[in-house]
């Protein structure tokens, strides 16, 4: 299981749709050598510089933190159940309410269709909140995203990063 990486009123929790079994076992959040966060976070303007998986507290220093929908690591997050992400939901408004942050980006579409119970959701800013916190819904930076480039990947948050500068 991962720990949370999370603190009062940051300006952003990301919120991966659960960990991955290697950073399951390594105890870092997108610890996958295939897993394109930390480089997509920093060359979108996130982060000055690309931070490393064994390093990943260090995002709360910018005002960022981390957290999944659900715990259960597995390989695929296509492997999680419907029932798991509705077991996950008490949980995971329980700890948005408690933290405040500003805004709850969900990497991926899987955890916040379940959590939303929307059936078609687009990319970027949603027109509700969650719990108080303004939404994006961002594409997955998994390795096995193969529907989106390293450019791609970038230019989605590098929008998220602008809007949140702006306001």
């Amino acid at each position: 299981m991962l720990t949370d990486i999370i603190a009062n009123h940051i300006e952003v929790i990301f919120c991966g749709i659960n960990p991955g079994l290697k950073s399951s076992n390594d105890g870092f959040h997108f610890s996958g050598r295939s897993n394109r966060f930390w480089k997509v976070l920093h060359q979108s303007g996130f982060t000055p510089y690309e931070i490393e998986a064994v390093n990943d507290i260090s995002l709360l220093d910018f005002g960022y933190g981390l957290t999944t929908a659900v715990e259960r690591a597995t390989s695929r997050a296509d492997e999680l159940s419907k029932e798991e992400f509705e077991e996950a939901l008490k949980s995971f408004t329980s700890k948005i309410i408690k933290y405040q942050p500003k805004y709850v980006a969900f990497l991926g579409k899987a955890a916040y269709k379940a959590f939303s119970k929307k059936k078609e959701i687009l990319w970027g800013e949603q027109p509700e909140n969650f719990c108080g916190a303004k939404v994006w819904v961002l594409p997955n930076t998994s390795g096995l995203n193969r529907g989106f480039t390293l450019d791609s990947l970038v230019t989605y948050y590098k929008e998220f990063y602008h809007t949140v500068n702006e306001s």
